[in-house]
């Protein structure tokens, strides 16, 4: 059985797409190089990222961290997994702040831990990236580009392209000076250059759209009338 480790090599994959794409590459040598994700080595529990992914979702940072805390709290775990939210019963959840629709979710992630059907780190070194997907995905309020997200800043796929993310559509609409964003079927075909290291590509989009926001015009300083 074939096991595909975490991550990949950052500078073969600069290399690539430095002979891939001028146009990539002339944004690239104007942002700091990004380098290998320390995430990729560590440890972590699907059903908890998951569960925190749901949690999040549709909220400013603040106010998910502090539900999130509030969650931990009624389940007595700082992990989040299917025992977790079989401590508590739905109105302990709301109460929490998470609303009926996230509960719902939660629940149906929960059952399907229990039942053996997410797969773990070590299941998914086993698995392609459509596979994992379709495995997660299934989870009631988990979306591809969540899946995504977790492919390419946790278990470091070298080869994803978020084609859906407004980010990542920017990104390319800089890149090549367009009047406006590429469609996602527009991306799969322009981002074709860039594999086996679409993930990297997609990395540099993001900062790419960071670095070319204007800067705001600093206020004037009050003048002293004398």
């Amino acid at each position: 059985m074939v096991r595909i480790r975490r991550g990949f090599d950052v500078d073969v994959a600069h290399a690539h797409l430095r002979k891939a794409d001028r146009a990539l590459t002339k944004w690239m040598r104007k942002i700091e190089v990004i380098a290998a994700d320390p995430r990729w080595r560590k440890p972590f529990d699907v059903t908890d990222a998951l569960a925190r992914a749901i949690l999040y979702q549709q909220l400013s940072g603040k106010a998910a961290a502090t539900i999130v805390g509030r969650v931990e709290v009624a389940t007595a775990s700082k992990l989040l997994h299917a025992d977790s939210f079989a401590r508590v019963d739905d109105a302990t959840l709301r109460a929490c702040g998470v609303s009926g629709n996230k509960t719902l979710a939660l629940r149906d992630l929960a059952a399907r831990a229990a039942r053996g059907e997410i797969p773990d780190v070590r299941q998914m070194a086993t698995m392609d990236d459509a596979q994992i997907v379709a495995a997660l995905s299934a989870v009631r309020g988990i979306g591809t580009w969540t899946v995504q997200m977790m492919l390419m800043f946790r278990l470091g796929r070298p080869d994803v392209l978020p084609v859906d993310d407004l980010g990542i559509r920017k990104g390319a609409q800089i890149v090549d000076g367009l009047d406006a964003m590429p469609t996602p079927k527009q991306l799969v075909e322009r981002g074709e250059c860039w594999g086996p290291y679409r993930t990297l590509a997609g990395l540099y989009l993001w900062r790419i759209v960071d670095a070319a926001k204007p800067v705001p015009a600093a206020k004037p300083v009050p003048r002293s009338q004398g």
